[in-house]
């Protein structure tokens, strides 16, 4: 498979509400989405960084910069790709940088799946028809409306429900919530807002049967979380320290967490998220897909993700409505009762629709090959 072309384009998304967390409040989503062409074939994939380092060190600046500059002349100069996992192996010299990775490397993996004329989750390796999905809820303006959030989306049969939480903004709240819906599959996240200093409010969450809590610690930390998990009874589950599967093999090895929450941009890639999925299955490590306020392009590589075998538990990937008046895919991504229908179209099984990628459209710009000198 040779790629003819690259096209980057710089886009932009008005989210439907302000999504809040700890570090911060987003009403835009500035994103890019990267085009792989060959022959009359497109893959499509998507850079699921922010405009600000809030999440990670990586902004959409910065990530064009290594896209243009480093990854997309490493996949011309290789020439002939036979299959997206040596896509990885090729990026493998550059440092992190693994939000701008992943969107390469997708674009090529959804390309090969369509060479190939399979879904993408088939050519991951998975067989679900179907996946179930989760809702998460950014901080909300008190706990009444928080109550009526959650009730909306249990009500529209989301098979779980993530509460991000901060100091202050924490165990009352979820008291609240678990006493209405006493039955609800319930988590809360962090966002690496809490220090060891707070143990005796995280024990607090003991009595609340949570599902876990995500990433309460700092964001590149495994030794602290190993000892939060040893104090409370409460699953530890790890998100923003988790960049690779060495990374898991530490988490593993400390009893850092019993979950791992994988996120394709930020381990960078597929054929990473892969590995991780499957050291994860042989060690008996529960996963699940985490979301990045994605557009349709992102949210079905989270789909076709979550089909492998071990994604257990609920993920991020709600349908597209939940965030967007418009996404830039066709159908759009919808939940029914809790439920994503795994497309069978090749590929990511979505179409982009082109107006509507123009229309969000704020910088575009192409790249081919350098012709060969004689």
């Amino acid at each position: 498979m040779k790629i003819d072309k690259f096209k980057l384009r710089r886009m932009m998304l008005q989210l439907k509400e302000p999504f809040q967390t700890s570090f911060g409040t987003q009403q835009d989503r500035e994103f890019f989405i990267v085009e792989a062409y060959s022959g009359d074939d497109v893959g499509y994939g998507e850079c699921v960084v922010n405009s600000r380092p809030l999440y990670s060190e990586e902004t959409v600046k910065t990530a064009w910069h290594i896209a243009e500059d480093f990854l997309i002349p490493a996949i011309f100069e290789k020439g002939e790709i036979h299959h997206p996992d040596e896509v990885s192996e090729l990026f493998a010299p550059y440092r992190r940088n693994n939000m701008a990775k992943s969107s390469v490397e997708g674009a090529i993996w959804d390309l090969y799946a369509k060479k190939n004329k399979v879904t993408l989750a088939e050519a991951l390796g998975g067989d679900k028809k179907e996946i179930d999905v989760g809702i998460s809820i950014g901080i909300q303006e008190s706990t009444e409306k928080l109550i009526q959030t959650v009730g909306k989306y249990v009500d529209e049969g989301y098979k779980r429900i993530k509460i991000k939480i901060k100091p202050g903004t924490d165990v009352e709240v979820l008291r609240a919530v678990r006493e209405t819906y006493p039955e609800i599959a319930m988590m809360a996240d962090g966002n690496s807002a809490y220090t060891l200093d707070d143990i005796e409010t995280l024990k607090q969450l003991d009595n609340l049967n949570l599902t876990m809590i995500e990433q309460p610690l700092a964001h590149d930390d495994i030794i602290d979380h190993a000892s939060l998990q040893k104090e409370i009874k409460t699953p530890v589950c790890l998100d923003e320290s988790i960049h690779s599967l060495d990374d898991v093999k530490k988490a593993v090895s400390l009893g850092s967490c019993e979950i791992i929450n994988i996120k394709i941009g930020r381990v960078g890639g597929l054929t990473e998220a892969k590995k991780i999925h499957d050291y994860c299955e042989g060690h008996g490590i529960p996963v699940w897909c985490g979301g990045m306020l994605e557009s349709g392009i992102g949210r079905a590589h989270n789909i076709a993700l979550t089909t492998l075998s071990n994604f257990k538990l609920p993920g991020d990937t709600a349908a597209s409505s939940r965030y967007w008046s418009e996404d830039i895919i066709s159908p759009e991504v919808t939940v029914e009762d809790g439920v994503i229908h795994v497309p069978d179209k090749p590929g990511i099984g979505y179409e982009p629709v082109e107006e509507l990628l123009d229309r969000y459209t704020l910088e575009v710009k192409e790249f081919r090959p350098e012709p060969v000198r004689a």
